[in-house]
């Protein structure tokens, strides 16, 4: 399994709590297609980064793609020549969703165009960032390297003409600079403080790469559970934040994926999507901002995807 496809076969669980909600949630994400075959953003305008969700979200429904016009759209950015590092990954996960059941995958020169790319984003320590020319990765660099590696079916490790032969050992260095003073990880080396999405980002590469699982880290994301549900973005936020759902959705999922239960808090994280979710058949991200898309949609699904089990 592939971290995408980890992660769709979770969402698509989702379908079993929704019930007859499937449908408003199925109608909702179709409205955000535009005529392009582009999802909606929050300008309006088709998004490459919405992209991704806006599939994601169908297929694990199982909702029938307009894959023609999906298509037409992701062509227009051939190897990705203008795009960073998270769109370059969003790039590769759209092609290998989209063409999943199809015949016709982009050719093997954009495949391998967009790898070398991804090695623009290469760190000093043999990790990934966003900024080119990096002296250290980030734990979501590495994430997004790792699952765009896997959808363009190309080995990290063995990738022929691609520069730089990366083994586990490279992302494995830079995570580990990633721990923080309270043994969780951040973005940045040095950090006093982990990071939800981070921590869990670090675990799912460890996950991959069949590194040793962090257990102090693990259980260190399943305590930034609140009591008034859902997950804190990072432990600085207890006293003045609020729980947010791609906190919520990228640490269950992360917690699921190393075989930590979740028992004891699903119904208070349950109560916390539906404080989120809209009739109009979408969730929102936070209870501070009720904007709807195609984003905290597939998060929402993806977090009641492991709650449904």
């Amino acid at each position: 399994m592939t971290i995408r496809q980890d992660m769709l076969r979770a969402a698509s669980r989702a379908a079993h709590l929704l019930n007859d909600s499937t449908e408003l949630v199925i109608n909702f994400v179709s409205k955000q297609i535009c005529q392009d075959g582009g999802f909606k953003g929050r300008t309006g305008q088709s998004d490459l980064y919405y992209t991704v969700f806006g599939i994601e979200a169908l297929l694990a429904l199982g909702a029938k793609l307009p894959a023609e016009r999906i298509l037409n759209y992701l062509q227009r950015f051939k190897d990705g020549d203008s795009l960073d590092l998270v769109h370059l990954a969003c790039l590769a996960r759209c092609w290998a969703s989209v063409t999943q059941s199809q015949s016709q995958g982009p050719c093997a020169d954009t495949r391998t165009g967009i790898a070398c790319r991804l090695e623009n984003y290469r760190s000093s320590d043999g990790g990934y960032s966003n900024s080119p020319g990096a002296k250290y990765g980030t734990a979501y660099g590495c994430f997004l390297a790792l699952g765009a590696y896997q959808d363009l079916n190309i080995e990290m490790t063995n990738r022929g003409a691609l520069a730089q032969p990366l083994g586990g050992a490279g992302l494995a260095g830079c995570i580990k600079s990633l721990r923080t003073k309270d043994r969780a990880y951040s973005n940045e080396p040095g950090s006093q403080i982990g990071s939800t999405p981070a921590t869990a980002a670090t675990l799912v590469v460890q996950h991959y790469l069949g590194l040793p699982i962090d257990d102090y880290a693990a259980h260190w994301l399943l305590s930034q559970f609140d009591i008034r549900g859902g997950f804190l973005a990072s432990p600085a936020l207890r006293e003045v934040g609020v729980p947010d759902l791609l906190s919520t959705a990228v640490a269950l999922h992360g917690l699921a994926l190393i075989g930590i239960s979740i028992d004891h808090i699903k119904e208070k994280c349950l109560d916390f999507l539906d404080s989120l979710w809209c009739s109009d058949g979408g969730f929102c991200g936070n209870w501070a901002d009720r904007t709807l898309d195609c984003e905290y949609t597939y998060y929402g699904l993806l977090a009641l995807g492991h709650l449904s089990e």
